[in-house]
């Protein structure tokens, strides 16, 4: 866990002996060696399988100078906005810029332009175009901006259809998904000579041809889509349809004279290969140029923390992992994940506390379904909803197993569990010791949650559980507090403005809220990233997969007055909330304005 880190200069790259690198990163996030970052993940990889790879992190994109600091790369470029799309990495659910930046030195905003992979690829083009004898230096896409991009997709801060970032950012190739399978296959191809117009059937990788292969799924072109909701719902429902690895199709849209086309998913790392992904070499710390500036506060949070697995079967319409992370669940080995906190209990900056063991779902660790490995995951039902399938395997025995075994480490003082639970999965009995033991010895400040709303038409446009299941597991934490002795705070996270929540919806929160005193500092305005089942319901006003028509509140107004009626102690609430009241004695039940009926579906 010690170790250089890969360079960001030409003096760090004379001191490993390199005259020139093979692969270059670019990123719209400062350069953070730690697992929880991408760029370190994939250059970590790619160093492990010999390749010379460097970082150049936030340059400034007004020109070429910066792009250029490490030479040209001898395979390709890689290019990718950080770990937060840009868009939203530099604006509001509100459209407001944003005032800092966790991701840079010193929380310093401005230092990633919007729309990064398209800049970045337009200088490094500049930087390094085709000249005599030499071809024009191979681009490649990776990220969460590049999953979530990488069809036709509404973008809210145009509220606009945008094309594919491909054709934008006329790169080669673009990486969707967790990466690791894609680009060591990149890299190979490149370094055995093969020309990169030649790398067709990459899982996981989505390129643009002159036409379609025979086999493809075609989808509603780039054009149809932009000016016609149906054939955006249609091309919608396609892409989602075929995420799963197995029997994925693939998908080409057209562009005008070009077509995207997007190859099956990538197979989820099995548990040996996540555990050599985490157990690579990094650091733990941001590069040293950022110390003057303060460092970099993302990695405040994750310094101490272990990922235990990836992927999220839950299925959230507002929620991009399904996207990017895939529905089936890949867990580490016990081992694994205790080796690593052996080894971060040894460092002599180690204070004795474990801040996380977790990922996108904390306690679907360790969970499996039989038929993942057998035909993917289901189209017919989802994992979780209306209730969890009889399949789907709880980890709640090996997790046990693995923070008993943390907790035991030499200077292992405190474990704390800090990623989100999913609360309805908690309230079979098979989870009754989990949870005990949850509480007993994990959680220090409050317990994460994310009941998201109250009210059902809401919430199951979410893909959420519904109001009384939350209740349920209010009532069963507070009786293992009373057993255990102490008193459990919780965390709640709740979203305002989701499609299907009007004035109404927010009222009704709040009074469910003010019932149980509850005055929640989490709330979050709704955000349709692109993709995403809730931002087709955003853009479309129809739910993808029923047809039914949904209300979203588009008016920054409204928004702003969701908010105050689920936040009313806010400083600026009180006018707000007045002036919702009164705009709730002239409303028609529904959320829509009195007199003006809804269309039917």
């Amino acid at each position: 866990m010690t170790g250089a880190m890969l360079p960001m200069s030409r003096a760090e790259m004379q001191a490993r002996g390199w005259d020139c690198l093979d692969v270059l990163l670019v990123s719209g996030d400062a350069y953070v060696d730690h697992p929880s970052f991408g760029t370190a993940v994939i250059g970590r990889l790619l160093e492990s399988l010999g390749y010379r790879v460097g970082v150049i992190a936030q340059p400034d994109w007004r020109g070429v100078a910066d792009f250029q600091t490490l030479g040209r790369p001898r395979l390709f470029a890689g290019i990718t906005s950080g770990n937060v799309d840009s868009m939203v990495a530099n604006y509001t659910a509100n459209r407001r810029r944003r005032r800092t930046d966790d991701f840079s030195p010193g929380d310093q905003s401005g230092l990633r332009p919007d729309r990064a992979l398209i800049v970045y690829a337009n200088r490094l083009r500049e930087a390094f175009g085709a000249q005599a004898g030499v071809p024009r230096l191979p681009l490649v896409l990776g990220g969460i901006e590049a999953s979530l991009r990488r069809l036709a997709h509404y973008d809210y801060w145009d509220d606009a259809v945008r094309r594919s970032v491909l054709p934008d950012a006329k790169a080669d190739l673009l990486v969707y998904g967790m990466a690791e399978p894609a680009i060591s296959e990149i890299a190979a191809r490149l370094a055995a000579g093969e020309p990169v117009e030649a790398l067709e059937g990459i899982r996981g990788t989505a390129v643009l041809r002159p036409a379609p292969p025979a086999e493809a799924l075609r989808l509603p072109a780039f054009e149809q889509v932009r000016d016609d909701p149906q054939a955006f719902l249609e091309a919608f429902r396609a892409i989602y349809a075929n995420m799963s690895p197995r029997d994925a199709r693939v998908l080409a849209q057209p562009h005008g004279e070009r077509w995207v086309v997007q190859y099956p998913p990538a197979w989820p790392l099995k548990p040996e290969e996540l555990d050599r992904v985490h157990e690579l070499p990094f650091t733990r710390r941001w590069h040293p140029r950022y110390d003057a500036e303060g460092g970099v506060r993302a990695l405040e949070t994750v310094r101490w923390s272990l990922i235990s697995h990836r992927g999220c079967c839950g299925e959230c319409s507002f929620c991009s992992l399904y996207l990017h992370q895939g529905r089936i669940v890949s867990s580490r080995s016990p081992e694994s994940v205790l080796r690593e906190a052996r080894a971060l209990a040894e460092r002599p900056d180690f204070k004795g506390t474990i801040t996380d063991i977790g990922g996108p779902t904390l306690n679907l660790y360790a969970a499996s379904c039989p038929l993942w490995d057998r035909q993917g995951f289901c189209d017919s039902r989802r994992c979780l909803l209306p209730e969890k399938c009889p399949r789907l395997r709880l980890g709640y025995a090996a997790s046990l197993k693995l923070y008993r075994a943390v907790r035991g480490l030499p200077r292992v003082k405190h474990v704390f569990l800090a990623s989100g639970f999913r609360h309805d999965l908690l309230l079979c009995r098979d989870a009754d010791e989990y949870l005990e033991e949850v509480l007993r010895h994990h959680v220090g400040g409050q317990l994460k949650l994310a009941p998201e709303h109250s009210e059902d038409r809401v919430l199951d446009l979410m893909g959420k559980p519904r109001y009384p299941v939350y209740l349920r597991f209010l009532e069963k934490l507070e009786r293992i507090g009373r057993k255990i002795g102490r008193r459990i705070y919780l965390a709640n996270y709740f979203i305002s403005a989701h499609p299907g929540a009007g004035l109404q919806e927010a009222r009704g929160l709040a009074t469910a809220l003010g019932r149980r005193n509850m005055s929640p500092e989490q709330v979050q305005d709704f955000l349709p990233l692109p993709l995403t089942v809730s931002g087709a319901m955003y853009h479309t006003g129809v739910h993808p997969f029923t047809g039914e028509r949904v209300y979203s509140a588009r008016s920054l107004e409204e928004r702003r007055l969701q908010r105050a009626l689920v936040q009313p102690r806010g400083a600026d609430s009180a006018p707000l909330v007045r002036r919702a009241l009164a705009l709730l004695g002239k409303q028609a039940p529904g959320g829509g304005p009195a007199g003006k009926k809804r269309k039917k579906p």
